[in-house]
Parts: structure tokens; C-alpha cells; sequence
């Protein structure tokens, strides 16, 4: 469908790209990765023609439509969800594809409109909707929609889960799948990434690597590959520090084969000179304060309400204790970051109270990163006006400091401003690990974030002694770090908040089972009323019979056992509900957590039968003794 032949391109440094080969199929679902500043963003510019390489050729297809839904959301749009969609790309900034004439597009109007409406039904959008009025999750699904309307062969995606709740990810993930045509896209989201690519390419060191497999075959490819390369490695500079030692010894004779053996050296030389190191990986050290006491914080029947319309949290109770590791899940907009401010005292509950504890030292990484100044440099914020830093009982040097979260010297004194969403979060995490702390509050830490110093940060925290707080729409994150979860549940009652033992696939499991049972209980509720109606009108007509029909004698046999084997059930379902009702079953795995809350219906659906039999049975008794 598409190749890459020989591409070179650079900026100021390395070259992003140098000497790259590759080709694209139909129907690839490629996930592109590499550190941040890699190249990935540049290499999608490239295949959607919005940047020429320096040096080689991409060759497409003939007729081939490529889209690429650009990673922010253009600002300052405030018209229907309609007009977007049929809005030419010059017509609004920071638009990528469109179905009008600017994208060489030659369709009927009615035939765009007929494109639009469609897209817009199968992606469950409202024409009518003013796009400024809606979540951010939904203004990517409506610039996503716009992109697929123009059918494109290929789309390219450049951070789509950035900044989107879990709901609006699972809604993406199930669309991706379903869709048929070329994918290429770039996530720091690990379980979106296993959901969805069959082909991993890297970016490392200005080389494209195409594995050819999905992301957990990858990991451990990768793992093997730089472990061959650093033997490789360290036999090539012991070869070349031998020969070193041979060249200042001297020449003791001008004979040919020494001759060579300095050409060799000369090679040799070059060689290691145009090695591309392996870019580090942050170093990452909390500074664990004293300890505090045993509580941090305690909520009884707590509410918070902005106003009389906006409910947040409706008589939400909990206890945080020193050590616990706590991720907060809803959707955006739901309160999250209120709640984080409740626990931490920052915010008066409306109703309830909220204790805290003593000694608490809290490091907040903030969701809007407005602890770092954008006019001052990454030096400047961290080490505040001076060049020396203390790290623990340690004092370090500034610009030593910042080189163990990936800034060198010129970027170190780089204005906050220009640096990506990337470089900004090592940036706030710098700052974040010289505060001692026993309380740790992230919010949202994980966006841009790339992969390696994900699962360093990962390491620190489930290694941290303190009491860990955070939101995240990461679910791979969740798993790692967290013990349990406090969840918003909107979609039961408004300020609706519950909380879960263990992470995001613990919560899962414990939703699903919440979800049968209910299922189940309307079925019983269900079945009860028919049994109900059914016997009603049994005793109708019995009423209207001239004589009552006597029992059987099995039948007879059947009332005078159905008490007891009502009374066996209902021991076993209640043995059942007791044993779930432990925090410790949800450790169990989906597998059995699923069998168990089926076993359960299963009793509760045969309870509800005998009820039924046993009433039924009970007023033919009565009625052909009354007779």
C-alpha cells in the first residue's frame, strides 16, 4: 500500500529518521512507539504529506486517502457538531481532513450530506450539539467522526486516549476494532496498544525497527535485542581499548601487517564514533518524609454539591490509612480532582465531616501543571534561583539533577513554554520528587508520559512507604500501582461514589457480577409475577369451578418436602452472598468471580421457583379441605 524508501529527516541534533525503509499493507494495524522527540509525530506528518524528508522517497498507491487526527483539539470552535464535519480543513485551524472541495474531494453536496448523517448515526453523534458544549472525550469522537466520514484507506492516529476518561476509550477501542480499513497510531496507553496493534514499529536512535508481532510478543523481543546489543557492545570497546593500548605503545616495525592493523584501528574509531548511545531512562527517587500517624484521612457520609443543580459526592464514607495506594476512576467532569481536595481538607464538604491525620506531608502533582511557570526555565523551576538542589541528604547540582529525568544541559534552560507535554511532566516529576512526602497526590500523571519512564514511576510508587492518592484513566497503570479504587458511578445516581478493593480489572469484574445479579433479580422479579399471575388465575377458575381438584398423593408428597428444600437454598445463598461479600474474594480472578455470581442466580432463579410451586401447591390444599 505504501513505502518508505531510504527517508532521512532532521532538525537541529541527530536525525530523527536516517536511512529508514519500510512498507505498509492494507489492513496493518501498526503501533508506532519510540521515546518522546523520537520521531513518531514527524514520521506521521510524512505519510499524510503534510512534511517532506530531507532525503528519500514515500511512494503510495494510486488513489489512496490517508487521514491523520491530530493530537490536540483545535480551540475557539463554537458552532454544530453538523457544520464541523462539513467545514472545509482552511476553514478552521488545526483541522487535518474534510469532505469538501479544499481536499480535492469532487462529490455532489448531497452526497457529502448522505456521508455526514451516517457517520454521524453509526457513531452515536448529534448534528444539532454545539461542539464547545461538549466533554473532551466527545470532541475527539466528533473529529474522529469527520475523519472517517472522509473514508479514508488509512488513518493515522497521534495520542488518541490522551486526556480521555475510561469510558470514551472503551468506546474508541470497540470502533477501531470494527473498522476495516489501514491503522497506524501512537499511545502511551499499554492496554489500548495490546487491544489493538498486530504490528509493533519502534523509533530508536534515528532507526525504524518493524517487529512484526503484538505489543506483548514485543516486550519481550526487545528485552532479548538490547541485551545481544550490550554484550555486542562491550566486546567491540574491549577489542577497541586492546588495540588502543597497542597504538601508544609504538610501532616496532613498518611491516604490512601493521599497517593494516592501524587501518583497522582507524575503523574502528569511526565506528564507535557514529555509535548512537541508548537514551537513558529517568531516574526517578522519592523523598520519603517522617512518618505520620496511622490515619491520614476519615469521611463519614460526606456530600458536596456546587450549588443546588451540581451534585458531586452524595454520603461517600471512607478511611485512608498510612500505606494505602488509592486510584480514583469516573469520567471527566464527574468531581475527581473535588474529591481528591475533600480527602486532602482542601474543600468544606457540604454535608458530613472529614478528619485528617497528623504529621501529613503531601506532594501534589497537579492536573494543570500550574506549579510549573512557563516564563521561567526547567533549571529555574526546579531549582528555584539556585544551581545547587537537595535531593534527601544529598546536595546535587542542578543541571546533574535534571540530566536523571532526560534534560541536557540546552534543554534544562529551555523556557517551561516550549518544552512538549512529555518534557513538561519530567519536568513537574523533578520537582515533585526533591519535596519530601508521606502523602503522594497525582492527578492525571500518566498523559504523555513515555513508556520507560511510565514503568519507572510505576516501580517508585508501588515501592513508596506513604499513602498514595491518584486519578487515571490508565488502566494498565491502575493494575501495576493500586490496592483499591474509589470509583464515581454516575450512571446508578448522581454523586453516586463506591469503592473497590484491588484495581481497574478488579472493578471490572465486581461491575460485571453487579450488572448479572441485577439482570438476574429482574429476571426472578419477573418470573415471580407470572408465577403470581398464573396462580391467580388458577384460583379464579378454581373459585369458579363447582368442585375443588384434590391433591395427588405425589403432589402431596411434593408440599410436605418443600419447605425443607426451600430452607436448604436459602442457607446455601445466603453461605454464598456471605463469602462474596469478602474483600479478599475479589482477588480470585474474573474466572471464578464470574462461575460464583452465576452459581448464585442459578439458586436464587430455583428459590424463587419453589416459592411459587410451594404457594401454589399450599392453596389447592387448603382450598379441597375447605370443601
Amino acid at each position: 500500500m505504501i513505502t518508505l524508501d531510504n527517508i532521512s529527516i532532521g532538525f537541529r541534533g541527530p536525525q530523527l529518521l536516517d536511512g529508514v525503509s519500510a512498507r505498509i499493507n492494507r489492513g496493518d494495524r501498526i503501533g508506532l512507539l519510540g521515546r518522546n522527540g523520537a520521531g513518531k509525530t514527524t514520521l506521521l506528518k510524512m505519510l499524510a504529506g503534510d512534511l517532506t524528508p530531507d532525503h528519500g522517497e514515500i511512494t503510495a498507491d494510486a488513489g489512496i486517502r490517508i487521514a491523520r487526527l491530530l493530537q490536540d483539539v483545535p480551540r475557539h470552535i463554537e458552532m454544530p457538531v453538523h457544520d464541523v464535519m462539513a467545514a472545509r480543513s482552511t476553514d478552521i485551524e488545526g483541522m487535518s481532513s474534510s469532505l469538501g472541495p479544499a481536499d480535492h474531494e469532487t462529490r455532489e453536496p448531497w452526497e457529502v450530506e448522505q456521508l455526514i448523517e451516517e457517520t454521524l448515526s453509526r457513531m452515536d453523534l448529534s448534528g444539532d450539539s454545539m461542539f464547545q458544549d461538549l466533554s473532551s472525550g466527545m470532541k475527539r469522537r466528533v473529529l474522529l467522526a469527520r475523519t472517517i466520514a472522509a473514508k479514508p484507506d488509512m488513518l493515522l492516529l497521534d495520542e488518541p486516549t490522551n486526556h480521555l476518561d475510561i469510558h470514551s476509550i472503551l468506546w474508541l477501542e470497540k470502533f477501531l476494532k470494527g473498522w476495516s480499513g489501514t491503522l497506524m497510531f501512537i499511545t502511551h496507553d499499554r492496554s489500548f496498544l495490546q487491544s489493538l496493534a498486530d504490528r509493533i514499529w519502534e523509533i530508536d536512535r534515528g532507526r525504524l525497527f518493524d517487529w512484526t508481532c503484538d505489543y506483548p510478543t514485543f516486550l519481550r523481543r526487545k528485552a532479548e535485542a538490547l541485551e545481544a546489543e550490550e554484550k555486542q557492545n562491550a566486546l567491540f570497546d574491549k577489542r577497541l581499548a586492546e588495540e588502543e593500548i597497542w597504538i601508544r605503545k609504538g610501532i616496532k616495525a613498518r611491516r604490512t601487517r601493521n599497517e593494516g592493523r592501524v587501518k583497522a584501528l582507524k575503523a574502528l574509531r569511526v565506528e564507535r564514533t557514529e555509535r548512537r548511545s541508548q537514551e537513558g531512562t529517568a531516574k526517578l527517587n522519592l523523598q520519603v518524609a517522617a512518618r505520620g500517624g496511622a490515619l491520614v484521612a476519615k469521611l463519614d457520609n460526606v456530600s458536596f454539591s456546587y450549588g443546588d443543580d451540581r451534585v458531586i459526592v452524595r454520603d461517600f464514607s471512607t478511611l485512608v490509612m498510612r500505606g494505602d495506594k488509592i486510584g480514583i476512576i469516573g469520567p471527566n467532569g464527574a468531581g475527581k480532582t473535588t474529591l481528591l481536595k475533600l480527602i486532602l481538607g482542601r474543600l468544606e464538604p457540604t454535608d458530613g465531616e472529614i478528619k485528617l491525620g497528623t504529621n501529613l506531608k503531601v506532594a501534589y502533582f497537579d492536573q494543570l501543571r500550574d506549579k510549573l511557570d512557563p516564563e521561567a526555565t526547567v533549571q529555574d523551576n526546579i531549582g528555584e534561583g539556585s544551581d545547587k538542589i537537595l535531593v534527601g541528604d544529598k546536595t546535587k547540582h542542578i543541571l546533574g539533577y535534571l540530566q536523571d529525568y532526560l534534560f541536557t544541559p540546552e534543554r534544562a534552560r529551555t523556557l517551561v513554554k516550549h518544552l512538549s507535554g512529555g518534557e513538561r511532566n519530567r519536568a513537574l516529576l523533578a520537582k515533585l520528587m526533591t519535596q519530601p512526602a508521606n502523602v503522594i497526590v497525582l492527578d492525571e500523571p500518566t498523559n504523555d508520559l513515555d513508556a520507560e519512564t511510565l514503568e519507572m514511576l510505576e516501580e517508585q510508587l508501588a515501592n513508596f512507604d506513604g499513602t498514595l492518592l491518584m486519578v487515571s484513566h490508565d488502566r494498565t497503570f491502575l493494575n501495576n500501582v493500586v490496592t483499591s479504587t474509589i470509583v464515581f458511578e454516575n450512571d446508578q445516581a448522581e454523586g453516586t461514589v463506591n469503592e473497590y478493593v484491588g484495581g481497574y480489572d478488579e472493578w471490572e469484574a465486581a461491575k460485571l457480577r453487579r450488572d448479572d445479579e441485577s439482570r438476574s433479580l429482574g429476571d426472578a422479579r419477573g418470573t415471580i409475577a407470572k408465577t403470581q399471575a398464573a396462580q391467580q388465575q388458577k384460583t379464579t377458575k378454581e373459585n369458579q369451578a363447582p368442585k375443588a381438584e384434590r391433591l395427588s398423593y405425589n403432589e402431596q408428597r411434593e408440599l410436605k418436602s418443600l419447605p425443607q428444600e426451600i430452607e436448604k437454598l436459602e442457607a446455601k445463598i445466603a453461605k454464598m452472598h456471605e463469602e462474596m461479600a469478602d474483600p479478599g474474594f475479589y482477588q480470585s480472578g474474573g474466572d471464578v468471580i464470574a462461575k460464583k455470581a452465576q452459581e448464585l442466580t442459578s439458586l436464587e432463579t430455583e428459590l424463587e421457583t419453589k416459592f411459587g410451586r410451594w404457594e401454589e401447591l399450599e392453596a389447592r390444599s387448603i382450598a379441597t379441605s375447605s370443601t
